[in-house]
């Protein structure tokens, strides 16, 4: 049985992780692997009731700490359902976002620091991917993607919130330079999934090594 792999996408909102999230599964697919894509928050009927919470515009009165808690709670569920159990069977799991996420929104974002990756931790079990690509892209630019009136409680932020976010991820990068890997997410649909591909063709070549 093969090694289940798990690999995560970041990054600001509207920098195109949803279609490398279907490119990479095409990839692996392709390899003949069982591929399980999910998001976050959401993957499972509770985590994603939690995740209508956390993001609806209407709550907009939502404490700093409750959003990090919701965020976490959804994450332990997806985590103990979900994400778990398929790598255990061999799965390859591509999630879009992970803990890389609570620690840049709400560490960052909402200067909450060292305490949302100390939830996070007890929330997945110490469960880490295997490899993460950051879709590197300036937030502003994100942003003008995503039509304003379809943007959830998180994306109608402010743009300084939204940069603290970058710089976030960013620091997540220089910290965990093994297993993120920074995409130009500014390039070609197909040259970023170029980019990506090298990368899984490395992972590939890494996973068979281990086995032989």
């Amino acid at each position: 049985m093969p090694k289940g792999i798990f690999i995560t996408l970041e990054g600001p909102d509207g920098s195109g992780k949803s279609t490398q999230v279907e490119n990479i599964r095409a990839y692996f697919v392709s390899n003949g692997r069982e591929v399980v894509v999910s998001r976050e928050p959401g993957g499972t009927s509770i985590s994603e009731k939690l995740r209508s919470i956390v993001l609806d515009n209407a709550n907009a009165e939502m404490d700093d700490v409750t959003e990090m808690l919701i965020y976490a709670a959804a994450r332990a569920q997806h985590v103990a359902e979900k994400i778990r159990p398929a790598l255990e069977r061999g799965a390859v799991v591509v999630c879009d976002r992970f803990v890389d996420s609570s620690i840049a929104y709400q560490g960052f974002g909402r200067n909450l620091g060292d305490q949302v990756s100390e939830v996070n931790r007890y929330a997945t079990g110490g469960l880490e991917p295997d490899v993460t690509f950051f879709m590197d892209l300036d937030p502003e630019i994100g942003r003008a993607r995503i039509g304003k009136d379809v943007r959830d409680r998180l994306e109608q932020q402010k743009l300084d919130f939204h940069y603290r976010v970058y710089d976030g991820y960013k620091a997540l990068c220089d910290k965990y330079p093994e297993r993120i890997v920074r995409i130009d997410a500014s390039k070609t649909i197909d040259e970023i999934k170029g980019d990506i591909y090298s990368k899984l063709e490395t992972l590939e070549t890494l996973e068979t090594l281990e086995t032989l």
